[in-house]
This record gives C-alpha cells, structure tokens and sequence, in this order.
C-alpha cells in the first residue's frame, strides 16, 4: 500500500535505490522514490558492506516510504527520521573502518514506544540495524489480540484496508508487508507475532519461552520478529541468539512432521485449513518435510482447549487459586501430549490462524489465537510462513512448531521453503 500523496518538503531527499535482482551485483540504478522494498534484509545489508549504497541512502529510502504510506496505513505512532539517519551515518563509518556488520544499514521498526529497552532490539543495533520508528499496538481499550492504533489511526492490513493486520504486532507486520521496512521487532504472548504475520502475508518467528529475555512476568509471551523473507528471520535469530543461534544444526531434511488443521480443539474455517494443508503438502512434495500419521489415531494431534488455562495463568497473581491450579494441570496434560508427539516427529503443521482477518468492528466471540497459543503455554518454538490467498484476496499463514530450542529447525525449513517458491503468489497488487 502506497498512497500517492505529495512528498513533504522537508523529507529526506529521494535516494537512488537498487535494482531488486539478488543475488547478482547491485547496480546504482534509480528506482521510483522511496523503495528497496523487495530486497532481503540480508542483501541490503551485503550491498551496504560491499560499498554499492550507503546506509544513510538505504534508510533515508525506508523514511520516504513511511511518510507516503503512513496518512492510510498508521504502522507506525512515531518516527525517528533525524536519530535514524544519524545513526545511518554511523554505520557507515563503521562499515569504512572496516567493521563487520551483519545487518549494517538495515532499517527497522520496533514494536511499540518501549520496544528500543528490548535485549533483542540492542542485539539488531549492535549488528548494524537502524531503527526507523515504533510500530503500532492496541490501543488503551481495544482488544490485545486483534488492532493497532498507529499514530494517524488504526492500523490497517496492507492486503485489505478494510480487515485487521491482526496483533498485537500490529505495525510491525504492516510495515513489513507494505515493504516500508525488511524486519520489524514483535512480542508474541498468544500468537501476537505469528496472527499479524499469517494475516499480512509475511514471516513471524516465535522464539522459545525463556530463550531470549523477557518482560513478561507470567513467562507467556517470547521475543519474536516479522520480515519479508524467511532469511532475514535467520539472520534475526543469528543476531539475538548469539552462539546458540546457528541454524546450520539439528534434524536435517527431510524433518518428519505432523499435519492438525484443529489441534483437537479448535474451529478451523474450511478455507484456510484447506489452503494451508496445500502448503504442507508441498513442502513435502519439495522433500523438505515428510508427513507422518500417529499410529493409534487418525489426527496424531489432541490437545485440550488451552483457553481458560492462558486466561487464569495470563491473570495471576489476581485469578481465582482454583482456576490457576486447574491451569496448571491443563498445562501439565499439553505438555505431556506434544512431548509424544515430538518424540515421534521433528515438525508439528498447523493453519496459524483458524480464520480469516476480520473487519475494523472486531472478532466477536471468536478468538483468533485458538491455533497460536497453545504453544505461548508449552513454550515451543512456532513459525508463520505465507500459505497461500484466500478467495476474498486475504493472506493465509502455515504455522511450524519445533521442539524447545530448535528455532534452527524452522528456520532451516522456510529458508528452503521460499527458495523453492512454495507459494503460490498473489494474484492481486503488490501491497507495496
């Protein structure tokens, strides 16, 4: 989404931008103002130590393209154009005293006003990324699981201004899919990464609970990160993981899998059950995964409804001891379950949301998280990766889930993924 409003006269000036044609040389031909939007976080990051654009360019595009787009799109509540190129030019000169940079140059959003205190936002900076603004949340009043409220209004979805982004990583996955920027920060406490991901058609990585610091009290919510490629969530995790975040190790291909379009429970909509069972079976029509059944029962995968257990632990010290006890034990039987289940398979495949995005009026009754927060619960590992289109035009999500600690496992897997094109793409604008 880009709105063809007039260009402010104090923006940065329109930089040159790169012809969008990884991985050959980048060459210094303009493009129209404002863009680099289909690059890879990685390979702005390798033009920007290579010497071919410099940061402050690359950033000075990403300022452009969120003051065209914000008026519709609000992803962002505030932008931080003159820090974000002061920086860029620190990175430059760290890159020509010949410091190596992962992620030099690459511009970010963070989610929401705080989102810079995080440990995984300081990992992103000190490899080289340039945070450019917060990315919108809900706001006061509004339900957790579904807007965001940016700095214009609410947030909107990219691929259809009249649905949700989804949340609470609202902006963030807006941002990334109208290309204003290659990555964004997200927390994730019940799908709030993997939703807005599935729903604006991009990446979201939830990281194991407890691997990476959080300030979530009640050990629900995990770090997480929204970007266009999936190799830009490997060299997200790489960042913030430090030694443990190689993605070179672990089960190899093919990972054996299991495919659950309800996880036992859930009320799955046919559609994108059906769309995102398609991705599956490619992905082992590609050999990367192998489908597997439970040999005592047709769906290897029968969890009890985690809804009231996230509720009564999400609400302690204040909830009732009796639900927090009965939580508990919910907690403890999932547990025991997946533990089977990953005894036997490397890969747990789900539809990452058990619906379409709903409109700007809410979800009713509905709870979008009923596929995601299972695992905010059992602390795994969890993937969104883009499935397919639904008939409305509506992106639809495949979550991954790994055991605990095997983010390589995932990551490894969509990498490979998006090298084989395994999605279809959309038939309709490209949201950018």
């Amino acid at each position: 989404m880009e709105p063809r409003t007039p260009r402010h006269p104090d923006s940065p000036p329109h930089p040159d931008a790169l012809t969008p044609t990884p991985p050959t040389p980048l060459p210094a031909t303009p493009l129209p103002p404002g863009g680099l939007p289909s690059l890879s976080a990685v390979r702005v990051a390798a033009g920007v130590r290579a010497g071919e654009v410099r940061a402050v360019d690359v950033v000075a595009a990403a300022l452009v393209r969120i003051e065209r787009a914000e008026p519709t799109l609000c992803a962002f509540v505030e932008v931080w154009a003159e820090e974000a190129l002061r920086q860029a030019g620190d990175v430059d000169a760290r890159v020509a005293a010949g410091e190596w940079l992962p992620l030099a140059g690459v511009p970010i959003g963070v989610k929401g006003r705080t989102g810079l205190r995080t440990a995984a936002a300081r990992a992103l900076v000190a490899a080289g990324c340039v945070p450019v603004g917060a990315t919108s949340v809900p706001g006061r009043g509004t339900p957790w699981q579904t807007w965001g409220l940016g700095a214009h209004g609410r947030t909107v979805n990219p691929w259809r201004a009249d649905r949700t982004p989804g949340g609470s990583s609202a902006g963030s996955a807006a941002a990334v899919a109208a290309g204003l920027v290659p990555m964004a920060t997200g927390t994730d406490g019940a799908g709030s990464v993997r939703i807005p991901a599935a729903w604006c058609g991009v990446v979201g990585l939830k990281t194991t609970n407890g691997r990476l610091p959080s300030a979530d009290r009640t050990g629900l919510a995990a770090a997480g990160v929204l970007t266009s490629h999936a190799s830009d969530a490997a060299a997200y995790w790489r960042c913030v993981a430090g030694e443990g975040g190689e993605t070179g190790e672990g089960p190899r291909p093919p990972l054996t899998a299991v495919w659950s379009a309800d996880l036992g429970f859930a009320d799955t909509d046919a559609e994108p059950a059906s769309i995102a069972r398609a991705a599956a079976l490619r992905l082992e029509d590609t050999g990367l995964v192998r489908l597997v059944r439970h040999r005592r029962q047709d769906d290897p995968v029968r969890l009890e409804d985690p809804a009231a257990a996230w509720l009564a632990l999400r609400g302690a010290p204040d909830a009732d001891p009796a639900a927090v006890r009965a939580a508990r034990e919910l907690r403890a039987g999932n547990d025991r379950r997946l533990a089977a289940l990953f005894a036997e398979a490397d890969l747990i495949l789900t539809p990452t949301t058990p619906n379409a995005p709903h409109g700007h009026d809410g979800p009713g009754e509905r709870y979008s998280t009923a596929l995601t927060w299972a695992f905010n619960l059992s602390g795994h590992p969890a993937l969104s990766v883009p499935a397919g289109f639904d008939a409305d035009g509506c992106p639809v999500g495949l979550q991954l889930v790994a055991r605990h600690g095997e983010e390589a496992a995932l990551l490894r897997t969509a990498c490979a993924a998006e090298a084989a094109r395994t999605h279809r793409e959309p038939e309709s604008e490209d949201p950018a």
